[in-house]
């Protein structure tokens, strides 16, 4: 049985193992050890759903964007963290305001029960991926289309 604690301890640890392995690549790059400097602001910080998370499970996938692909409108039966790894995805999520563009090291939220609006590339030329961070019931369907609506 997974916690709502245990869920975001789990995402905590695996987002601090992304940045460190950023931070890696990047020293490694350049040839040269840098001092640890200040503390890193969070990537994102976000209230989650007051859910009970018993027979939940989180769900972790890449997502492709070819070049100018623009997605279907859907919704997840629970909630999702996106964190996007390259490129520039443009999405819309109900509740949440207009469209926002995020880049390589932004995260966005889909709240349980939301429709992703909008979800594309940002670029008509270059690649896009996000990991999805989708967290639910177990067994249930993960990903369904919205009738009625373009995107």
């Amino acid at each position: 049985m997974m916690t709502r604690r245990d869920a975001v301890a789990s995402f905590a640890l695996f987002a601090e193992l992304l940045a460190s392995g950023r931070h890696a690549d990047a020293q490694t790059q350049t040839g040269l050890a840098t001092p640890p400097g200040p503390p890193r602001p969070p990537v994102f910080k976000h209230d989650l759903p007051n859910v009970t998370m018993d027979d939940w499970e989180v769900t972790v996938s890449y997502v492709d964007y070819a070049p100018g692909r623009v997605g279907a409108a859907h919704r997840h039966p629970g909630f999702v963290l996106a964190y996007v790894l390259e490129g520039a995805v443009v999405a819309k999520i109900s509740g949440q305001g207009e469209e926002k563009t995020y880049t390589a090291g932004q995260m966005f939220y889909e709240q349980p029960g939301a429709t992703h609006e909008v979800s594309k590339n940002a670029s008509p030329t270059q690649p896009a991926r996000l990991l999805a961070m989708i967290f639910a019931k177990k067994g249930s369907t993960l990903t369904t289309p919205v009738q009625g609506r373009g995107v």
